[in-house]
């Protein structure tokens, strides 16, 4: 039995990981799926974004407004801390997706002792050089990302969040966010997708700094499944990532796992990545 704590990515939530801790569950091991402050069973949904009103929705005032890393990463580390009492030799698998890597570094630098391997799932792992999403997000390897910069509703600095309308009737916004979560998908899956998400993400976290460190997360075994069809986070910007980190720790590289047909949401088949995840020893 291993011992699981999975962190979703921004405007998302744990129920993200349904279908892999699912099947995680079924082979025995112990998975935990985080909720973030104010996601999943504590999302914040603007009652402008139920009604649809727009105007109303570009002003109504957000709770995650102030909500930053360090929110984040204390939430995740309690959640480990409870994990690992039950868990073999007192260690869990620490699995981020997305934004959601940010919280695996912060936590691995918080508690090394209590982790046994770290995962990022294309998800942001940062370097003294690039060490937040704002910078990672400027360098040339993130010139291709799909961002939807047209379909922000309100003043993100004033409202305190990225707010987005995914249900939205308007086919431009559908499109844009389509491309950027999972291109692949038939447009049902896509709709499921979008059902999942909520509309406000605090923009605190992109300035907020998330690099782990070589006396603490340098030294923890870690893992990075690479996707190779995302167009948020595009390869070329995950293969930065992993070099940057390699670089930092050459006795202790990533071992990358790749997937080079799935978008940013991951696969459909959970099947993939739960082998990926339940033979983290072994070599590629």
């Amino acid at each position: 039995m291993t011992a699981y704590v999975l962190v979703h990515g921004s405007h998302s939530s744990g129920a993200f990981w349904a279908p892999i801790a699912r099947e995680l569950a079924l082979r025995g091991h112990h998975v935990v799926a985080v909720d973030q402050p104010w996601h999943g069973t504590e999302a914040h949904l603007p009652t402008a974004y139920q009604t649809q009103d727009l105007h109303a929705l570009a002003t109504e005032p957000s709770p995650l407004a102030g909500i930053g890393l360090d929110d984040f990463e204390r939430r995740v580390t309690g959640a480990v801390r409870r994990a690992a009492r039950s868990a073999p030799r007192g260690r869990v698998v620490l699995v981020g997706h997305s934004m959601g890597g940010c919280s695996v570094s912060r936590v691995a630098n918080a508690v090394p002792e209590l982790l046994a391997h770290l995962v990022y799932m294309s998800a942001c792992c940062f370097s003294p050089g690039v060490p937040s999403i704002d910078a990672v997000m400027a360098t040339p390897e993130a010139a291709t990302a799909i961002v939807p910069a047209g379909q922000v509703v309100g003043v993100p600095r004033e409202l305190g969040v990225l707010r987005l309308n995914f249900r939205s009737q308007d086919p431009e916004d559908l499109a844009v966010f389509k491309e950027m979560f999972c291109a692949d998908h038939a447009e049902a899956d896509f709709l499921r997708v979008l059902a999942g998400l909520q509309p406000d993400e605090t923009i605190d976290v992109n300035d907020d700094h998330a690099v782990g460190e070589t006396a603490t997360w340098g030294r923890i075994p870690r893992t990075y499944l690479r996707f190779g069809a995302d167009r948020l986070l595009p390869p070329a910007l995950q293969d930065l990532m992993i070099h940057l980190a390699d670089e930092r720790t050459p006795d202790n590289p990533f071992r990358v796992r790749d997937f080079p047909t799935t978008p940013h949401m991951g696969p459909q088949d959970p099947a993939p990545v739960v082998a990926a995840l339940t033979r983290l020893g072994d070599r590629p």
